[in-house]
């Protein structure tokens, strides 16, 4: 099987033209340097995404709170981590870094805080 991606690793966004054999990729084509082969193996064998939300914070200033996976998720574990951010809820103050969810969505990776949250006055 042949499967054509773009390649997000740097902003040149070269063409790949990946051949996959009984489930593992035989070749890569296209790429300008070995990054562009590494992300084409792991794109087409196990996608995996940074998940980025927000999430509401009681009593905060702002009110909301950005927050982002401390690594990279399985992509089909996606819909997984929506549903779960839904049940999290925070009351000020939160400090960028701080970890929001150990294992988030049964992923093995920490959900992060992205900014500070400050106390209304």
């Amino acid at each position: 099987m042949v499967k054509n991606i773009i390649c997000i690793n740097c902003p040149i966004g070269c063409p790949l033209t990946v051949n996959i054999e009984n489930g593992s990729v035989t070749r890569v084509e296209g790429q300008n340097c070995s990054r562009g082969e590494i992300y084409a193996k792991k794109e087409c064998v196990n996608p995996t995404r940074i998940f980025t939300s927000s999430i509401p914070v009681e009593n905060g200033k702002p009110a909301m709170l950005s927050v982002k996976t401390a690594g990279d998720v399985p992509k089909s574990k996606i819909p997984d981590c929506i549903k779960a951010i839904a049940g999290i809820k925070l009351t000020a103050p939160v400090k960028i870094g701080d970890v929001v969810a150990d294992n988030f969505a049964f992923t093995g990776v920490k959900l992060v805080a992205t900014r500070n949250v400050d106390c209304k006055e």
